[in-house]
């Protein structure tokens, strides 16, 4: 992977993370690098299940994977939501 390619999944990941936050029900109190972190991965497991689906490369804007990768920035963005909520509770 080149230089390029890490600064394009970091910048389109971070574009993902923040429409799954967007997307995402409730309030996130999660920081922005989290956010980012969020939406590479999702972008990277959205793209995954585009393929074994048979819809990560269409003729044009790839509609189905975009979306998948949403949804799963947006599960992704809830659950770290959760865990780090809960981070600074001490039992």
């Amino acid at each position: 992977m080149t230089i390029t390619g890490i600064i394009t999944a970091i910048v389109i990941g971070a574009i993902i993370g923040f429409v799954g936050r967007l997307v995402a029900p409730g309030k996130q109190n999660i920081p922005i690098w989290l956010t980012i972190l969020v939406g590479i991965v999702a972008a990277f497991i959205g793209t995954a299940i585009a393929k074994l689906f048979g819809v990560a490369s269409t003729g044009g804007i790839d509609w189905i994977e975009l979306i998948l990768q949403v949804i799963v920035a947006a599960i992704g963005v809830t659950i770290a939501a959760g865990a780090y909520s809960r981070r600074g509770v001490t039992r």
